[in-house]
């Protein structure tokens, strides 16, 4: 029954990330390159952040809200976003189209930040002798992170390699870019300062993903018109 469970988990945690790979235009232009890639470069950047989350935080046993502690998981949080930033605009890719180049980007980033974050929690836990529901809401904290990720890389995508935008669609996309490159410091202060738990705030991460998911579909579209 352990090992059900776990497999179960697994697959919720990590198959998505194979269905959207496989059900989509990324298997047929051959974009796992570029998922990897990405990948390694969210491995780099984790590091970096894990860096300066050592040097600059202070360690405390407390689990209350901190707001400049908080404040400063913030800004070291968006070095995510320079990482995806080389990712989108450095790194050699195959002729393919902005459409599948941020959404290869996407992807990779999002099962890499699975793999790093959920991967030991899930196999030292969810093989215990007791069934928990916390391991099924990762999967789906995870799925959440996965639209969450695409959507970011969208975001990204309008923002640095998109010239002829819409100028009355700029400000909305750094809305949203912003929003959701902070959805970590968000939900810390939902689960810390305001006293959410685990499954209030997975839910809360499934609604958001969703919303920014058709925004960043109805701004790629916009962004793809032709102008008049």
């Amino acid at each position: 029954m352990t090992v059900f469970h776990f497999f179960n988990c697994a697959i919720l945690t990590f198959g998505p990330h194979a269905v959207y790979y496989s059900a989509t235009p990324l298997s047929e232009y051959d974009t796992l390159g570029t998922s990897v890639k990405a990948a390694l470069v969210y491995l780099g950047t984790a590091l970096v952040k894990l860096v300066c989350l050592a040097t600059f935080l202070n360690v405390s046993d407390s689990e209350s809200f901190d707001p400049y502690q908080e404040l400063l998981k913030a800004l070291i949080g968006f070095i995510d976003v320079a990482g995806l930033y080389f990712a989108l605009t450095q790194l050699t890719h195959r002729n393919i189209s902005q459409n599948h180049k941020f959404q290869a980007v996407g992807l990779g980033w999002a099962f890499a930040d699975s793999v790093l974050h959920r991967l030991a929690p899930l196999w030292l836990g969810a093989r215990g002798l007791e069934f928990t529901w916390d391991y099924v809401l990762q999967g789906l904290e995870a799925n959440a992170n996965l639209v969450l990720s695409i959507s970011l890389a969208a975001f990204g995508s309008l923002i640095w390699l998109r010239k002829n935008k819409p100028r009355t669609l700029v400000p909305l996309i750094y809305i949203c870019a912003g929003l959701v490159a902070t959805m970590p410091s968000i939900t810390s202060y939902l689960s810390r300062g305001w006293g959410w738990h685990f499954l209030d705030v997975v839910v809360f991460e499934l609604g958001t993903s969703l919303v920014m998911a058709l925004i960043s579909w109805w701004l790629v579209a916009q962004c793809q018109r032709p102008s008049a």
